[in-house]
């Protein structure tokens, strides 16, 4: 059923894995690494097209400079934590409650809702494009970080919920039983007894949705426009002229804005693997 582990493999096996190893993974960081080479090159090296050969100069701290002091880049950052932090506090929290009454009561209908969340994950945004845009336009959402808020938690809820309803369903369901022998209601086992329990789950999900949400950039061009509203990753965008683009300033840009999931990660990466491997063995 599982597959062979490496080292159990034939010793040819394992050297070509060896092999082949180093090549999966400059393929893998290649686009990054010429990103990165990109944001420290000067105009000049993209009108001489010279894209992959070293920059003729570095212009590390010019190109960084403009990106954050003769640009709308500070106010994309910020658009993005007004846009992400709440968004991730309400999908976890509405999902940790959902998860909460579908993975601990059993009730007739227990089952469908949970398909009815899980069913929502498998239609494809992308269809979702038009109806979206027009509801935000009639709820006067549209172009407003509170809009792209509302609707980021109402499509990432389902996953979470998925998330959290499997979490809670594997906890130790004699706990549930000894917190109601003693007399405490429903909200207090909820809160004292699960919560608790919950924290690498609790851990594990968040990092996932702060990554999702701050790099989301479809529904970002979709529903929002402009410095005032657009989070970092639409906000990038806005280095292109009408005839030219600024690749130099996109490429630090794209530096800039993918340094917060990368050290939430860091941070949170003890919690979040524990998140996701808890359980995993018995």
């Amino acid at each position: 059923m599982f597959p062979t582990p490496i080292e159990k493999q034939p010793k040819a096996a394992q050297l070509t894995y060896k092999a082949l190893l180093p090549i999966a993974l400059l393929m893998w960081l290649g686009p990054l690494l010429a990103v990165a080479l990109f944001s420290v090159k000067p105009d000049a090296d993209f009108v001489n097209a010279n894209y992959w050969g070293l920059p003729s100069s570095f212009e590390l701290m010019h190109n960084y400079g403009q990106v954050f002091f003769n640009s709308d880049m500070p106010r994309y950052m910020l658009n993005s934590v007004l846009i992400t932090v709440p968004t991730v506090i309400g999908a976890v929290a509405l999902s940790t409650m959902t998860g909460f009454a579908l993975g601990i009561y059993k009730f007739r209908a227990n089952m469908w809702i949970f398909f009815m969340f899980v069913a929502g994950n498998f239609v494809p945004f992308q269809i979702l494009m038009v109806p979206v845009r027009d509801l935000t336009l009639d709820l006067g959402l549209y172009n407003t970080k509170t809009g792209l808020v509302l609707f980021h938690i109402a499509f990432q809820t389902g996953f979470c919920t998925l998330f959290m309803r499997n979490f809670i369903k594997a906890l130790p369901f004699a706990l549930i039983e000894a917190a109601r022998v003693e007399g405490i209601s429903e909200i207090k086992i909820f809160w004292y007894v699960v919560l608790p329990l919950m924290k690498p789950a609790l851990a594990a999900l968040s990092v996932l949705m702060f990554t999702f949400i701050w790099n989301d950039y479809f529904w970002a061009v979709v529903l929002t426009q402009g410095a005032e509203s657009q989070p970092v990753t639409a906000g990038i965008t806005s280095f292109n002229a009408q005839f030219r683009a600024a690749y130099h300033l996109m490429s630090a840009g794209s530096i800039v804005a993918a340094l917060p999931p990368v050290a939430m990660f860091f941070l949170m990466q003890k919690h979040f693997i524990a998140g996701l491997t808890l359980g995993a063995v018995k």
